[in-house]
Formats: C-alpha cells, structure tokens, sequence
C-alpha cells in the first residue's frame, strides 16, 4: 500500500565530516548578494500569447515549460544545473568570463567537441568529500584549458565561457556557464546505454543521462550560511516526493559508493530496499525494509492533485496518493542498480559514428 510523504526534509544522522570548500566557477557572484536576475541567464518564453524573459529558467529544477491545469500554472520541464550569466563581453558580443573550479579534484573528462553532447564542449570534476565522489560539470564551453587526470584545486582554470551546445541560436546573446553539481548513477553506464538507449555513447561513465544533479544553486547558498555544512548533509535534507522499493539481491554498487545514504545497517539481511527521491530522480535516502516486492514498486508519494507525471519528468505516473513508475522510472531505477546487461567500455569512443546528445535538455 502506498503511503504519502509530507513536505518536510529527512532527518539527518550525525556525520563525523568536515567541511568543504566552495568558490562560485566564475566572477559572477550575484547569487550570494541576493541579485538572482543578474546571475541567472534568461530563457525566451512565450505562454498564453505573453512573451517574457524569465530569469527563473536558468535556476535548477522544474523552471520551463509552463502548462496550465484550471487555476493552476506549473512548469513541467526540468533543468539540471543552473545558467550563469557573463558578466564581461567582448565588441563582438562574446563572453570573456574565464571558468574556474568550484573546488578541489581531478578532471575526469573533457569534451572538446561541439557536436557531440548538449552540453558542447564541457569538463568534468570528480571531488572527494570525505573520501566520497561528487561531480561538477561545466558546459558550454568556447575553450577547455584542462585535460583528464589533471589535479586542480578551488578557482584553479578549466576554460572560458561560451555558448557552444543546443539552445543558442547559433547566437551569442544566451551565452552561458551551465553548472552542475551531481552524483555518478553508474560504475558501467556502457550496458545501460546500449539496452536503453540508441547511438553512440562518446562520454563513457561521464554521459549526462548518468550524472544526477542536486540544487546546486541552493548549496551554494547554504554553504554561505554554513561553511561547515557537508555536501553529503545537503543531499540528505533534500525532501523527497516518492519512494521506491526493489529487491534486494546481493551488493550494490551505487550504495555501496554512497553509504552515507543508508539509514541504519547497511549488513543488516532484508528481503528489499526502500530508496527516497526527489521529483527531479535524484536518490536522497535508502533504507532497509521488510517489505517483499519481486520488482521495483512505487511505496509512498507526495499527495497531489496534478499528474505525478507533469511534476517528475515522467518518472512515475498516477496522482493524489497513487502512483507506479513509468517506463523511464523504470530505466532510472535500472541504472541505478545496474539491472542491465555489462558490456565492454570501448578504448576510444571518438571513433563511433555520430549519436545522441549527452543530455535531453537544452539550455
């Protein structure tokens, strides 16, 4: 039986962390001044015969796409990072924002090719916080100052902003820094892609449709708050909108990189694991239950009077209490357990032939 779930943020456990640091990737520091509409970069919207500008859209979350529902207004499409606006041009037009890391890593990937990813060019960040792996991506990129297995520490140069990628125009008007701050779904994203997806994979592990982004924009800010908080604190306390239990068979890899995410003992024999997420899919607590399921069945849901599927990228459909997951619920959870067929990681994926974007998204 489905239960609902209250607004309110899981209670945290204590941690014995210590802090992080975290530097903004770019001069534009309008965020921590409370200016968001100098450091948002807008979207062109036009809804009911109104156009606008909405600097909103470049925030994270369910920020475009407004689709009306009687007296109700929501906006449908998720964006997983946040837009951050040049704060220098060139006669041209052209951003001069040079981009930095947020904090201290190894590049673990770098895309130098515009067509190859929504993203266009963009660079990946692994950062060990207490030891357990954070990602930060930068898109968009005009230039790539760094290779992977380069050590970097906070501010350290990784390239200069641009607007390569989908969702420009072909124009420099929307130039951007798209930044992200996620967690890696799968060790062997290969056999999900080739199961559920079509084309090739240039990206390996490092695929957008494998990085799970959180708030990043409101870390940021909490951090502000708090310089003590952790990373790991922060995902935790992210509310969740519905639950998922699936069978327990053996080890599993994703909770076993992030045991932090696990309530009580993770050695603790149960016949199923019970996983909290949030609307956007992003997992913020997994717990042992007693329940017995033979595959992965929606346990609890935020009570709505709006098609659970317009509020979570269609990640489970049903609304007030009920709900089941959809058949891209289904290849979220899939890619977290890795339920998929493993296959061998190809030694140069630039050599495929052209394929899908990295993303579904544009910015």
């Amino acid at each position: 039986m489905l239960r609902s779930l209250a607004l309110a943020a899981a209670v945290l456990s204590p941690f014995t962390l210590s802090a992080v640091e975290l530097q903004l990737p770019t001069e534009n520091h309008h965020l921590l001044s409370g200016e968001p509409d100098k450091f948002y970069m807008y979207v062109d919207r036009t809804f009911e015969g109104v156009t606008s500008k909405p600097w909103e859209a470049g925030g994270f979350g369910f920020v475009r796409n407004p689709i009306r529902f009687g007296e109700d207004v929501v906006l449908t499409k998720f964006h997983e990072g946040v837009d951050i606006s040049p704060t220098a041009r060139d006669k041209a037009g052209n951003p001069l924002n040079l981009v930095n890391a947020v904090s201290d890593g190894t590049v673990v990937y770098a895309c130098s090719s515009v067509g190859r990813s929504n993203y266009g060019k963009y660079v990946v960040v692994e950062h060990k916080f207490e030891g357990d792996a954070f990602y930060s991506v930068y898109a968009h990129l005009a230039d790539i100052s760094v290779k992977p297995g380069d050590a970097v520490r906070t501010g350290s140069l990784l390239g200069r902003m641009g607007y390569t990628g989908d969702g420009f125009n072909r124009s420099n008007v929307r130039a951007h820094l798209h930044l992200e701050m996620c967690l890696l779904m799968s060790a062997h994203f290969e056999g999900w892609h080739t199961a559920f997806s079509g084309g090739a994979n240039y990206h390996g592990n490092f695929n957008g449709m494998n990085l799970a982004g959180m708030d990043v924009a409101n870390l940021f800010l909490e951090h502000k708050k708090n310089p003590a908080l952790r990373v790991q604190d922060f995902v935790r306390s992210s509310p969740p909108y519905f639950k998922v239990t699936l069978p327990r068979h053996g080890a599993w890899d994703f909770a076993e990189r992030h045991r932090w995410l696990v309530n009580g003992d993770m050695a603790a024999p149960s016949p199923s694991w019970e996983v909290s997420f949030t609307a956007t899919g992003l997992a913020v607590g997994i717990a042992p239950s007693q329940l017995e399921v033979t595959e992965p069945l929606v346990s609890a849901v935020r009570n709505s009077k709006i098609s659970h599927r317009q509020l979570t990228r269609g990640l489970i459909e049903g609304s007030g209490n009920t709900a089941k997951l959809t058949k891209s619920g289904k290849q979220l959870v899939n890619l977290l357990t890795d339920n998929f067929p493993m296959v061998p990681v190809a030694k140069d994926p630039s050599a495929k032939i052209e394929g899908p974007s990295a993303k579904e998204e544009s910015d």
